[in-house]
């Protein structure tokens, strides 16, 4: 299997080759220039490893959520490869792959909560789990709000909970909130292609890749429609949420 992953949701730019002998990637964390980046740094993965666009099994791109202008960026890149190359994409959520970097850098972490500063006094915010395979599955769904908003799903019970994102260094409160149920918190996280890429492999192999053009962003914040082609995929249980607090 050969995917190839991009990500300019947030600041942190990336792209990733998986194939069956490893990871190729870049990633830089930028304030602009996302679009000229991005185009180079897939083809320093692709030539890295010497895999063409043809030989790809799918490709990968965070769908978001957010910045607008990143979120549709990574999603048009997509569709424009992969319909030159006639290939399946397949999109993933941002707080996932965020979800699943704090998985695999912290392998005695089974729940993550995941928040990212969305601008205007709000977070984007998820909760996931360690499925039986090590990969994070939602929990919740996917929301933006206030910090204050913030839940946790009334059987994690705080302890042992990890947080991640860009939303706990923008809103020191969450943090707090966090830490004292017993979490750790990994503030400076971002999600990048490279956790993508892995997740994408796992849809790929579930057979829930989609065609180009239904390849599109979700953004979550009401004033930006959200195409129903692109309901989350939401793995796991959801269970009833209670305030962080």
């Amino acid at each position: 299997m050969k995917i190839l992953a991009l990500d300019t949701a947030t600041e942190n730019c990336s792209a990733a080759l998986l194939t069956d002998t490893g990871v190729t990637a870049r990633e830089a964390r930028l304030t602009r220039g996302h679009a000229e980046q991005i185009l180079r740094m897939v083809a320093e993965v692709l030539g890295e490893a010497g895999v063409s666009l043809a030989q790809l099994t799918a490709l990968a791109f965070g769908r978001g959520p957010g910045a607008f202008t990143g979120v549709r960026l990574a999603a048009s890149i997509s569709q424009g490869l992969a319909f030159g190359a006639d290939l399946p994409v397949v999109p993933v959520s941002d707080l996932r792959a965020l979800a699943q970097r704090v998985l695999t850098v912290s392998p005695e972490a089974r729940t993550v909560l995941v928040c990212n500063d969305a601008r205007m006094r709000e977070v984007y915010w998820g909760a996931f789990a360690r499925g039986t395979d090590g990969l994070a599955m939602a929990v919740l769904e996917e929301s933006v709000g206030p910090p204050a908003a913030v839940t946790l799903p009334a059987a994690w019970k705080g302890a042992g909970v990890h947080g991640a994102g860009s939303g706990f260094a923008a809103y020191p409160e969450l943090e707090a909130k966090l830490t004292a149920l017993g979490g750790r918190v990994w503030g400076q996280l971002l999600p990048r292609a490279e956790e993508i890429a892995r997740l994408a492999a796992a849809e790929v192999l579930a057979g829930r890749q989609v065609s180009p053009d239904e390849a599109v962003p979700v953004y979550l914040r009401d004033d930006v429609a959200r195409p129903a082609a692109l309901e989350p995929v939401s793995p796991g249980p959801v269970t009833k949420p209670r305030l962080l607090s």
